[in-house]
């Protein structure tokens, strides 16, 4: 029962929680023994059938789910700037433009200041602007997973939405 269990359920890499195995078993079997599962869990990883990850179960010899790929912002570097190079902590003020795939401008600004890696702006815009050096432009594509995820930014930024930005960094507080 706790193979058929892990089996039907999503797994990440680490596995199926205990958690979401005792809540399968308990939706579907009517099973809330809890002290029994833990046991048996215990017994087929002792028996060698289950691989446990911290509080997480895969079957032995099942396939290990891959580990998603991380998305990563995609820099160009149009022109390098001469000034000193933007670090995380640093209070910057920069000048951008952003766009939606098809083109639409949705937010620009001639003056920008945040503390880079502080979390103020989307996460695409921490990564991507860290290593620029003052007088620097850049152009960064980021994936909607690094800017506004499934929800985006009503009304002007709809959810998946890849962001496009041409950023210049005007200086370093």
């Amino acid at each position: 029962m706790i193979i058929h269990a892990i089996r039907v359920q999503p797994a990440n890499a680490n596995g199926v929680s205990r958690t979401a195995i005792t809540k399968y078993l308990k939706s579907e079997f009517q099973y809330e023994k809890a002290t029994q599962i833990k046991n048996s869990l215990k017994k087929a990883i002792e028996k060698g059938k289950l691989i446990q990850t911290g509080q997480s179960f895969l079957v032995a010899g099942d396939p290990i789910p891959e580990r998603p790929v991380e998305p990563k912002v995609k820099i160009d570097d149009t022109k390098e700037g001469s000034g000193p190079v933007a670090e995380a902590g640093d209070t910057v003020v920069v000048k951008y433009e952003g766009k939606l795939d098809d083109g639409t401008v949705f937010d620009s600004a001639s003056s920008f200041e945040f503390t880079l890696g502080a979390g103020d702006v989307i996460k695409g815009w921490d990564q991507g602007i860290a290593g620029m050096k003052v007088g620097g432009k850049r152009k960064l594509h980021v994936p909607s997973m690094l800017g506004y995820g499934k929800r985006g930014s009503a009304p002007d930024i709809p959810g998946s939405a890849d962001l496009h930005f041409k950023v210049t960094l005007k200086g370093i507080k």
